[in-house]
């Protein structure tokens, strides 16, 4: 016994010394009522100091492990050892059988478990993250610390359901920037983009059952839709964004409950609707009465042209648009902050729902980012973020029309292009043959609301290294070939 303790760089000695000595009693390797070595005698079988045990002995002591007598020593405390089932067999559930058809659903959907892991060395096109090393963790500090200096006791307490309200405040503000008319308009924070999806899904009566939206669209978007058992029905896209005419017809064919659209820098096709027919789009779904759920996906990530005001810009003083943002595809997504804007009522529907789903958003992670964006480190991040992810855009690119056969190739912006092969090409085989040699990439069939898309695929290029841009766009392309028989 004891020559199994093994000490950890970086924890203190006595904590682990306790945890070992709590393992051993847990295990009835130490029974109750007997007899701890001492402090000396433990120090010298552990190789630590006298104090670290004398520590240690103290804390189980506190946790109720264990027991002293004055002039005796340390005894193991009477039942503390579990009852680890020496005397019964174990209860065992198969919890297959007691799952519900929703979290069934859910790991069907999951791609995370069903996509190409990817090993040492491989090239990943896949995501669509920021490139954590422009993250400017000088000021990230200090925006933590001057927080934590106000008001550090606050942080650390609970917090309201509806967010931090400088952070309300500020974003509000940062939305009246964009161009929203910010009367009868309320807004809440979320756990980033998805909660606020679920939040507002989970807010909104099934009058009809069914969803619209462009096809492709966010996967993410897909599977909660899918989990909250809405149909969904997909209306094809154009160069400048969802095509109108088809949407129109879909509109007259039957009732939604509403649309889910992604205007700028589209996931996955990278498209920015223009602002005619986001004009249009919107004089189109108040004629038809569809209340828009529009995702600021990507927004802030624009390389060149004009600023294009969002849905809920659009709308001017009316409330048929919720608005969900984050700064996750742009800043911090450790961080877990979005945000929803909409009509004042709805806002206050969503606040308790949100009190009983997760209670709140961390209120230290939300001060910390209000920290930051009240510092004006956002715009000054946002200029190195767009240099280099513009570069980096132009690379992708030229590495694409160089040597990939593509039928068609969009992306307008933002952290990834999307291309299309020719009708019947297959691009789960083209994933195939390219993962054999040492690449990756987002199939693009996951997006598609109908089971098309098998000939696109999705090229996330922020978190790729430049040679490897090069490198990888010649194997995709070169394996394309080959497959074309070319």
């Amino acid at each position: 016994m004891f020559k199994d303790f093994k000490l950890m760089a970086g924890r203190p000695v006595s904590i682990q010394v306790k945890d070992y000595m709590k393992h051993l009693i847990i295990k009835s390797a130490l029974q109750g009522g007997q007899k701890l070595p001492s402090t000396r005698e433990l120090s010298t079988l552990l190789k630590v100091s006298r104090n670290s045990v004398i520590s240690a002995y103290e804390g189980l002591e506190d946790d109720g492990f264990a027991y002293t007598v004055q002039g005796q020593g340390s005894y193991v405390a009477q039942g503390a050892a579990a009852q680890n089932g020496a005397e019964a067999s174990p209860w065992t559930l198969d919890w297959t059988e007691r799952l519900s058809s929703q979290a069934l659903l859910a790991e069907e959907l999951d791609i995370m478990k069903r996509g190409i892991r990817a090993e040492k060395g491989t090239i990943s096109f896949t995501s669509i993250a920021p490139d954590e090393r422009l993250f400017d963790l000088d000021h990230v500090r200090r925006a933590f610390l001057e927080r934590m200096s106000v008001e550090g006791n606050v942080l650390l307490n609970y917090g309201y359901a509806k967010g931090y309200k400088p952070l309300i405040d500020y974003l509000k503000q940062y939305m009246e920037h964009k161009g929203v008319d910010l009367r009868g308009k309320d807004l809440l924070i979320t756990n980033g983009f998805t909660e606020g999806f679920d939040l507002v899904l989970s807010a909104l009566g099934k009058r009809h059952g069914t969803v619209v939206c462009e096809n492709p669209t966010h996967h993410t978007a897909i599977k909660n839709l899918k989990l909250h058992d809405f149909g969904i029905h997909g209306v094809k896209m154009e160069r400048d964004g969802i095509h109108l005419g088809e949407l129109k017809q879909a509109l007259e064919a039957r009732p939604y409950d509403c649309a889910y659209l992604v205007p700028s820098y589209h996931n996955p096709t990278g498209i920015v609707m223009s602002p005619e027919k986001r004009q249009r789009l919107m004089k189109l779904m108040q004629d038809y009465n569809v209340p828009v759920i529009e995702d600021g996906f990507n927004e802030e990530l624009r390389y060149s042209g004009a600023h294009v005001a969002p849905l809920i810009a659009a709308a001017g003083g009316g409330n048929g648009v919720v608005y969900l943002g984050s700064f996750s595809k742009v800043l911090f997504p450790g961080l877990r902050v979005g945000w929803v804007l909409a009509d004042e009522e709805l806002i206050y529907y969503l606040e308790s729902v949100k009190r009983a789903r997760t209670i709140h958003t961390s209120t230290l992670d939300q001060s910390i980012l209000y920290q930051y964006l009240l510092g004006g480190n956002l715009e000054k991040y946002l200029k190195k973020a767009r240099l280099e992810y513009k570069r980096k855009y132009e690379l992708t690119l030229a590495c694409c029309k160089e040597h990939i056969p593509y039928a068609s190739l969009s992306g307008d912006g933002g952290l990834h292009l999307f291309v299309t092969f020719a009708e019947g090409f297959n691009t789960r085989e083209l994933l195939a043959a390219c993962h054999a040699r040492g690449v990756i990439f987002t199939a693009g069939d996951i997006f598609f609301t109908d089971g098309a898309g098998q000939n696109t695929l999705r090229l996330g290029f922020s978190r790729v290294a430049d040679e490897d841009i090069v490198r990888g766009i010649a194997i995709i392309g070169k394996t394309a070939r080959q497959i074309m028989g070319e």
